[in-house]
């Protein structure tokens, strides 16, 4: 197995690994060698040198009037791993506390809509993303669609296992379909507006929110969400004025 992608995943830089992996192989040794043999310029070297003995991969002591370092036990990796999984916890238990608190803030930007933009399969996962959890977080568990059938191919691209999410978290929702209305889902009430279908377009409104999700000429799924209250209502009045016609 190759040792260097594993320590890179582990957290340490290029430099970080050269100068480890020069102390496993070759054993205790100066700054200056080190340094040498490493590739670095000797206040590179020792800067490196300070933090992998941060980390408690290694140590020193001292020769003469000479500082030497040492590798430790590699068994040592592990150690380092678990304090770094223990103040990840630590770091998740206080981002979880001040989520509420930077939420608040976002809010006192006043009444400005929040226009995000995203692009290709992981953008428009994102947007589908955030559909499941802020319909999951609300009251009602329930959002509605305007749907082409022309559009669906690039969205069971982009988060294949969407529908079977979705039921899942019990989340419900109403389609009006231009085409083909699509395939009969759980927790899914479909109306066609058109057999006619339409531009390659999907639209979700959801709490608080309205998400756009289109392709460019090139065939590319791009997309966007607008976060404004006044927005959605107006959307969800005209989609639910529009259900109840057909």
């Amino acid at each position: 197995m190759e040792i260097t992608p594993i320590l890179k995943q582990f957290g340490l830089s290029e430099k970080e690994i050269k100068v480890y992996l020069v102390l496993i192989e070759n054993g205790p040794d100066s700054v200056r060698k080190l340094a040498e043999k490493s590739g670095l310029n000797r206040g590179t070297a020792y800067d490196i040198l300070k933090s992998l003995k941060e980390m408690g991969l290694v140590s020193y002591y001292h020769k003469e009037t000479k500082q030497f370092f040492a590798a430790e036990d590699p068994i040592r990796l592990l150690d380092a791993l678990e304090k770094k999984s223990q103040n990840l916890v630590e770091v998740k238990s206080k981002l979880l506390e001040v989520i509420p608190q930077l939420k608040s803030l976002q809010g006192k930007s006043g009444d400005k809509p929040v226009v995000k933009y995203y692009e290709g399969n992981q953008g428009i996962k994102s947007i589908l993303s955030d559909v499941l959890e802020t319909v999951q977080a609300a009251d009602q568990k329930t959002y509605c669609v305007f749907s082409s059938s022309a559009i669906r191919k690039y969205l069971y691209q982009a988060f294949p296992n969407f529908t079977k999410q979705r039921v899942k978290k019990g989340l419900a929702v109403k389609v009006i379909a231009m085409g083909h209305p699509g395939t009969k889902a759980e927790l899914a009430e479909f109306k066609s507006l058109t057999a006619k279908e339409g531009p390659p377009t999907y639209t979700l409104i959801y709490p608080g929110k309205v998400a756009m999700i289109s392709v460019n000429s090139k065939n590319e799924p791009l997309g966007l969400i607008i976060e404004d209250r006044s927005i959605f209502e107006t959307q969800k009045q005209l989609f639910n004025y529009i259900w109840q016609t057909l």
